[in-house]
């Protein structure tokens, strides 16, 4: 699983809680899913820094706010689809691509 980048784990967190809420249709164990990915996503980069973990958080909760600002309009699983690239695109840059670089080109 550690060849797996945490951005893919991220936008998965999003989609994989969207279905088990829909398909439960318990909206709380859906939460549960997002929780539980959003904690294993910061431990797991915990290496990136608290200000870059912080940022990815605060856009994965943009971004699930954005799915259902954007539901009404796309439809359900299009807001969710297209929100979860957006975390997956912004946590890489964040996270994944800071840890693929050596220490010494770091900004």
């Amino acid at each position: 699983m550690s060849r797996v980048p945490t951005a893919v784990i991220a936008a998965l967190t999003l989609v994989v809680g969207f279905f088990v809420a829909q398909v439960t249709d318990v909206r709380a164990l859906g939460g549960l899913v997002l929780l539980a990915g959003v904690a294993w996503c910061v431990w797991r980069s915990r290496a990136a820094g608290v200000a870059r973990l912080a940022a990815v958080v605060v856009v994965g909760a943009v971004c699930f706010v954005g799915a259902h600002v954007l539901a009404p309009h796309l439809g359900a699983w299009p807001a969710v689809l297209l929100v979860a690239a957006v975390l997956g695109v912004v946590t890489w840059a964040l996270v994944d691509r800071r840890a693929d670089r050596p220490a010494d080109l770091r900004a």
